[in-house]
């Protein structure tokens, strides 16, 4: 027992200073640089997916017909809202029919109209039955008509020169797929490339970003380095249209995002020079949930997504788990040193707790929720520190709220993380439903179109 104690707790520690290191700038790849701009415009098809969002359809109108790329179109999928969702298209957009032509490669629910923007030409809405966001994602790309497809959640607010980024990554024929970063809506400030701003968040929003800024800046950022990109965030990604239509396109599952990347990865197994690239310079903001209610809808649904994932890629998973990296990481240090880990833990407190029948045990314990305590207050610090480093900044008065976020995050939210890994990974197997996450219905100030990019 205290062998595989030893061991257990030794894959614990690897993994988090292996990601702590490997986030640093020293490990910086060629393909993270951001060049001058290029004369090369690839055409970007952006697709969102919209079920019931009337609270926040505007928002994402506004920040389309802001962007600073002169070679894109964007498609609403509208999913058979029942809500004011269509409606507000027509009124924002003018919408009139249009011709648009169908690839009509991939199955999808029926399409009742096809809708062009009268004062936005570049602009079109589809109109279908309700299939769930797979299915409409699927409806998008049929109507795509550029080489490389964008896909956001109805509340992702893009950065104008997102789209220049995406473009010069692209421009790598070995770039299949790419996923962008992710920062908290409700963070964003006036200056959305270098500002951002906590004031009148809530603790659950702060705690939230702060959990964002870890995974984009530390553990994805680690990950895509060795390739092992396994999520490509449904907020903010990026394929080359061929690639999704070669792979079958999305499934109708828990989680497209996880789905997708799982697709690509297996798609390009045996063509060692293809990337799955994230792009550190491609910023967006995405709205998070301001109720707990809300935050263990997503993140249970989330958890759900991972396990879907596990057992319908277990083949590939498996024959690939020594081969290919996304594979290893996906198993070894997600399943096993994450997923297990919990329930180890959680088996470890409740004998300690309860029974009381060995030392070794409860010095386990002990030893283990100070590694929790210590990595979790490090790698808070080390993903604002990383943030800053891309150029953003809080201003002076978040100290002290950055300061209590990080306490409650250490102390309160890591476990009830815990919580809903248990919970989402047993709930799989038993109910695979979901519910949808409440929007504020708060309108976001868009940033007129800018030319300023990041340069790191």
């Amino acid at each position: 027992m205290e062998l595989f104690l030893t061991i257990f707790f030794c894959l614990c520690l690897f993994f988090p200073l292996l990601h702590i290191l490997h986030c640093l700038p020293f490990f910086n790849e060629d393909d993270e640089n951001v060049s001058n701009y290029l004369d090369e415009k690839k055409g970007i098809s952006i697709l969102i997916p919209s079920y019931n969002e009337d609270g926040i359809i505007e928002t994402s109108i506004n920040s389309m017909i802001a962007l600073a790329y002169p070679n894109y179109e964007v498609i609403y999928v509208n999913d058979g809202s029942s809500d004011e969702t269509f409606k507000l298209l027509q009124h924002h957009l003018d919408l009139q029919q249009s011709l648009k032509p169908s690839l009509e490669k991939l199955s999808h629910k029926e399409v009742v109209g096809v809708f062009r923007s009268k004062l936005y030409p570049n602009i079109y809405v589809v109109n279908k039955v309700n299939g769930g966001k797979a299915d409409a994602l699927n409806v998008g790309i049929e109507y795509a008509e550029k080489e490389l497809v964008v896909t956001l959640d109805a509340d992702t607010v893009l950065t104008p020169p997102a789209l220049e980024v995406v473009n010069e990554k692209f421009l790598d024929p070995n770039v299949i797929a790419a996923g962008g970063m992710v920062h908290a809506l409700q963070t964003k400030s006036t200056n959305p490339l270098r500002n951002l701003s906590l004031t009148g968040t809530n603790i659950l929003v702060r705690v939230q970003m702060l959990d964002f800024l870890k995974a984009f800046y530390v553990t994805k950022l680690s990950l895509a380095r060795f390739r092992a990109l396994a999520i490509i965030s449904g907020a903010f990604g990026i394929f080359k249209k061929d690639a999704l239509i070669n792979v079958g396109g999305y499934r109708s599952s828990i989680g497209e995002d996880i789905d997708i990347t799982l697709k690509i990865h297996r798609y390009i197994a045996k063509e060692k020079s293809k990337k799955v690239l994230l792009i550190t310079n491609a910023i967006s903001y995405t709205e998070l949930p301001e109720t707990w209610k809300d935050l263990f809808k997503q993140r249970i649904r989330w958890q759900k997504s991972y396990m879907d994932c596990l057992v319908h890629f277990r083949s590939f998973l498996g024959k690939t788990v020594l081969s290919r990296a996304v594979s290893f990481f996906y198993i070894v240090e997600s399943f096993f040193v994450g997923i297990l880990a919990a329930y180890i833990s959680a088996g470890f407190f409740i004998v300690n707790a309860f029974l009381n029948i060995a030392f070794v045990f409860l010095g386990f314990v002990v030893v283990y929720l100070a590694y929790i305590f210590l990595f979790n207050f490090i790698y808070n610090l080390l993903a604002i520190k990383q943030v800053k480093s891309y150029g953003f900044i809080f201003s002076k008065g978040d100290t002290i709220r950055l300061l209590n976020t990080v306490i409650f995050d250490v102390f309160i939210h890591r476990f009830v993380t815990m919580y809903i890994v248990m919970y989402g990974s047993i709930a799989y197997f038993f109910n695979r439903d979901w519910k949808k996450v409440s929007r504020t219905g708060r309108n976001y100030e868009i940033d007129s179109v800018s030319q300023e990019k990041m340069v790191k």
